[in-house]
Parts: C-alpha cells; sequence; structure tokens
C-alpha cells in the first residue's frame, strides 16, 4: 500500500483518501492477464461483453482494449428504487441492452460484487434470453458481505471489507475517475471532510 506521499500526485481528486490500496500498475497488470484468458477461451466465439453502467466503464475499456480477438460491447443501466430495495437486490432497468443475446456467448463484466444481489437479479434477466452461454468477469471481489454465491469465471481482485474508491467505484459520485483504488478516510464517510 502506498502512503500519503504517493496520493499528491492526483491533486485535489484524491483528498478524502486515506492510503492506496491498488496502484494504476497493479490494476493494469491484472487486466492483461484476464483479458489474455479471455482471448484464449473465447477463440473463434465472437463474445459480447456486457457492462452496467457507470462504474463498469473504465474496466471495460481497458479490458477490451487488451482483447486479442473480435468481441462487441453493450451496456445496461439500472437504478434502485431506494436505499432499502437497493440493499434487498431490486432494482429496476433502466436502459436494456441494444443487442440481443439470444444464441450468443455473453461474458457480464462487472467492476465490483458485494452481495450478489444485484449480480443475481441481472444474470436471471438475461438468462431468460437464451445465450448459448453466460459467464460473469469481475474485477473487484467484496466477498464479506455476500448473500448469493456466484460463480465467478474471472476475477481481478479480492478486496478487504473497507469503503475503497477508485477506477470505477465512487463515493456519492466522486473519486470514480482514480486510476487507482483506495481507503476512504472515515472522516468523508460521516460528510465532515472532502466535499
Amino acid at each position: 500500500m502506498e502512503n500519503q506521499g504517493g496520493l499528491a500526485k492526483y491533486g485535489e481528486a484524491a483528498v478524502g483518501i486515506r492510503q492506496i490500496l491498488l496502484t494504476p500498475e497493479q490494476i493494469q497488470a491484472r487486466i492483461r492477464e484476464i483479458a489474455r484468458a479471455i482471448s484464449e477461451d473465447y477463440a473463434g466465439k465472437n463474445p459480447l461483453f456486457v457492462g452496467v453502467l457507470k462504474g463498469v466503464l473504465f474496466f471495460m475499456a481497458d479490458l477490451l482494449r487488451n482483447l486479442t480477438i473480435p468481441a462487441e460491447v453493450d451496456f445496461i443501466a439500472v437504478t434502485s428504487y431506494s436505499p432499502e430495495t437497493r440493499d434487498k437486490g431490486f432494482v429496476r432497468l433502466i436502459k436494456d441492452l441494444e443487442t440481443p443475446i439470444e444464441g450468443r456467448h455473453v461474458l457480464f463484466v462487472e467492476d465490483v460484487i458485494d452481495t450478489g444481489l444485484t449480480l443475481h437479479y441481472l444474470l436471471r434477466t438475461l438468462r431468460a434470453r437464451n445465450p448459448a452461454s453466460l459467464e460473469v468477469c469481475v474485477l473487484f471481489d467484496k466477498p464479506h458481505h455476500r448473500l448469493i454465491d456466484i460463480p465467478l469465471r474471472y476475477k481481478g481482485f479480492e478486496l478487504p471489507d473497507q469503503f475503497v474508491v477508485g477506477y470505477g467505484l465512487d463515493y456519492r459520485e466522486r473519486f470514480r475517475h482514480l486510476p487507482f483504488v483506495g481507503v476512504l478516510e472515515p472522516e468523508v464517510l460521516e460528510g465532515n471532510k472532502g466535499r
């Protein structure tokens, strides 16, 4: 983990972050490994990569850039009815796929899996459309609050049970664009700092 000195080069964008948990170099190296494995496994299958906006944006872009096979991409977007329903995995689809997936090899790409409830709902929705295959690729796994066990074909990193941000992960829409993953200062979560 890097100390405060490593955060200085990110300027104001990193105010409120206590430490860097995963450096940009660590993240990119792991993404290259995942892309290599996917390129081997899906050779000749023209897979469709499906991601959920907005968090997956950075991972999806870097993953696709490292593939050595043809691939297509599409996105869905969901919203929670309320914070209470979100915790139960109840979400509403607000942007559906534009590409039909029946008979396609689909790789569902997620930035992070936590409880697994939302991912379970989305996978169930996609399975009903009869893809040839449906697998999951997740960059960050937070298993400490997992409520549903979901097989992860490709996994980047297991994260500790801390509030982390960066590389797609946000706190109130902040920090998402940072190229690293960092741990937030407790004061930020309490609303006293970093606004």
